[in-house]
């Protein structure tokens, strides 16, 4: 599988008002996404709440994402939460059946106790053994603790020949630098999630980009990738507002991305179950109101027109 180069989001859950799946507000997410220029979509990922979902959640959830979204772009998808190598390769393989583009391993989970040295790379191994004649990706995910993968641990991906997508939590750009040296010339394609970084990680030659705002204002990080090298100016410009826009991230994440979501017109709510509702506090929601109207200024000053929204 060779993944599409461009903006790749996080994908939240929905949940309706029993915190059930809410299967068709995640397939409007899934279309506004899609339909605001997404090369693919992450779903059952920390973003996705991945870690209080059960299996059968996580298919469902994978499953009703493939669907929506058909051949247009392509869905990947993680979701081995469970602490032993065995547990997590049943979830992989429940996972992998779904269909989606890549199964996407998590970097903690193939080292649940910090260990170092061989035991991601014995646990990948495994896995690549047990689950045969399917693509990976690899994720720096920083729940329950941020596990960054070594120069090593990074060839050695890059060399396997079956991990292909590699989520970059690094979150350092001289780091980055040294790991897309690493990658070159190999399957193993890099997608930054972090937006500080973002315009230095595309220069660099990063694949993409895969975070968290794209819940918020994906068209405009999507413009960013498509213009980053024929218009340095606005590029720049776009890079210190985006900065300074994704602090909203904060407590509330992911509620805060849901009410966003909703106050331009998708009707999702922002039911959640890993955080606490008190978290969205008047002030952060008075916060999202007011992007909403940077949103609209960026976007006039970008030429992109605002015509995704759909109920």
């Amino acid at each position: 599988m060779i993944f599409n180069s461009g903006v790749w989001p996080t994908m939240i859950t929905i949940f309706d008002d029993e915190n059930k799946l809410d299967i068709p507000g995640n397939k409007r997410v899934a279309r506004h996404l899609m339909n605001s220029g997404a090369a693919g979509i992450f779903t059952v990922c920390q973003s996705s709440e991945m870690f209080v979902l059960d299996i059968e959640e996580k298919v469902l959830l994978a499953k009703s994402i493939l669907e929506e979204v058909g051949d247009k772009i392509q869905v990947i998808a993680s979701g081995h939460t469970s602490d032993t190598i065995e547990e997590q390769i049943e979830e992989l393989k429940a996972v992998a059946s779904t269909g989606v583009h890549a199964v996407v391993l998590v970097a903690n989970r193939l080292d649940v106790n910090n260990k170092g040295g061989d035991e991601l790379v014995k646990n990948a191994e495994r896995i690549h053994t047990e689950i045969p004649d399917v693509d990976f990706g690899i994720y720096e995910c920083p729940f329950p603790y941020h596990r960054l993968l070594t120069n090593n641990e990074i060839e050695w991906c890059a060399k396997s020949g079956r991990i292909k997508f590699f989520k970059d939590v690094c979150c350092n750009a001289d780091m980055q630098k040294t790991r897309i040296e690493l990658v070159k010339g190999t399957a193993l394609k890099l997608f930054n999630a972090n937006t500080q970084t973002m315009l230095n990680s595309l220069q660099l030659g990063y694949q993409g980009f895969n975070g968290v705002m794209c819940n918020f204002h994906i068209d405009i990080y999507n413009w960013m990738y498509n213009h980053f090298t024929d218009n340095l100016e606005k590029s720049e410009k776009l890079q210190e507002w985006l900065t300074k826009t994704c602090a909203i991230e904060g407590p509330a994440y992911p509620a805060i991305a849901k009410y966003h979501l909703n106050s331009l017109g998708l009707n999702v709510g922002y039911n959640m179950r890993v955080k606490p509702n008190e978290n969205l506090t008047a002030e952060i929601k008075k916060e999202s109101d007011e992007l909403i109207d940077k949103e609209n200024e960026m976007r006039k000053f970008l030429g992109i027109e605002c015509t995704f929204i759909e109920s």
